[in-house]
C-alpha cells in the first residue's frame, strides 16, 4: 500500500507539472489534472471493467432461467443452488460483478485519500464552483455540500445500472448493497478532501458513459444475432 502511495504521488505531481506548464493558473491546472489523472487511472482499469460489465449483462439476460429453476427446485434449496451456479458457469458469468469494480477501486481510492491529503499547495486552490479542493465539506457552507451529494447519485447510478434486474433474492441483495454503498461513499466525502471527492465523481460519470456504451452494444449484438 505504502508503494501505491508513493508511485500514485509521483505521477499526479508530475501530471501538474506538465499541465502547469501550459496552464500556470493552479485554479485550472489542479482542477484538470484530477480529472485527467481519473481518466488515465479509468484506462488502466478498462479491460478489469470491461469484462465485468459484459458479465453482468449476461447475468440480467439469464434472470428468466435462474427464476424457472429456483421455482423447480423450491422444495430442495440446495438442488437449487447448484443449478444456478452450474448455469452460471454455462454462461461465463459472475453473480458477483455489479459490485467488484467497485471493490477493486476501494485500494486506489484510500492511496488517493493519501496523495491529496499530502499535496502542499493544494490548499486555497479553487475550480469551478469548489471554493477549496484542500477543503473539507461542511453544513455551513451549502456549496461544499454538491460533491458529497453528486458522488452518493453517480455511485448510486453507476452501480444500479450494471445490477442484476428482476425480482429475485439476488436482484433484491444487489439493490440493497447498493443503496448502503452510496450512502457510506457520501459518509465518507464529507470526511474527505474535495480534491478526492472530484476525482471519485468524475470517475462514477466516466464509468456510467462507459456502461452505456457496453450495454449498447451488446443490445445490438442480441438484436443481430436473433
Amino acid at each position: 500500500m505504502h508503494y501505491l502511495n508513493d508511485w500514485l504521488s509521483k505521477f499526479f505531481e508530475m501530471l501538474h507539472n506538465g499541465i502547469a506548464t501550459f496552464i500556470p493558473n493552479s485554479n485550472i491546472s489542479y482542477g484538470l489534472s484530477i480529472i485527467l489523472f481519473t481518466v488515465i487511472v479509468r484506462v488502466i482499469l478498462l479491460p478489469i471493467n470491461i469484462k465485468q460489465m459484459k458479465s453482468t449483462v449476461k447475468m440480467s439476460k439469464i434472470q428468466p432461467e435462474i427464476k424457472k429453476l429456483q421455482d423447480k427446485y423450491k422444495s430442495d434449496p440446495q438442488k437449487a443452488q447448484a443449478e444456478v451456479m452450474k448455469l452460471y458457469k454455462e454462461n461465463s458469468v459472475n453473480p458477483l460483478g455489479g459490485c467488484l469494480p467497485l471493490i477493486i477501486q476501494m485500494p486506489i481510492l484510500f492511496a488517493l485519500y493519501y496523495v491529496f491529503l499530502n499535496l502542499p499547495d493544494i490548499s486555497g486552490v479553487s475550480f469551478l464552483w469548489i471554493n477549496d479542493l484542500g477543503g473539507i465539506p461542511s453544513f455551513k457552507q451549502p456549496l461544499t455540500l454538491i460533491l458529497p451529494i453528486l458522488s452518493g447519485i453517480t455511485t448510486y447510478l453507476s452501480s444500479a445500472m450494471m445490477a442484476v434486474k428482476g425480482d429475485g433474492m439476488q436482484a433484491k441483495q444487489a439493490s440493497m448493497m447498493n443503496i448502503f454503498m452510496s450512502v457510506f461513499i457520501v459518509w465518507m466525502s464529507l470526511r474527505f478532501k474535495e480534491a478526492l471527492v472530484l476525482y471519485w465523481v468524475t470517475n462514477n460519470l466516466i464509468q456510467i458513459a462507459q456502461t452505456l456504451v457496453i450495454k449498447k452494444g451488446e443490445n445490438s449484438d442480441s438484436k443481430q444475432g436473433a
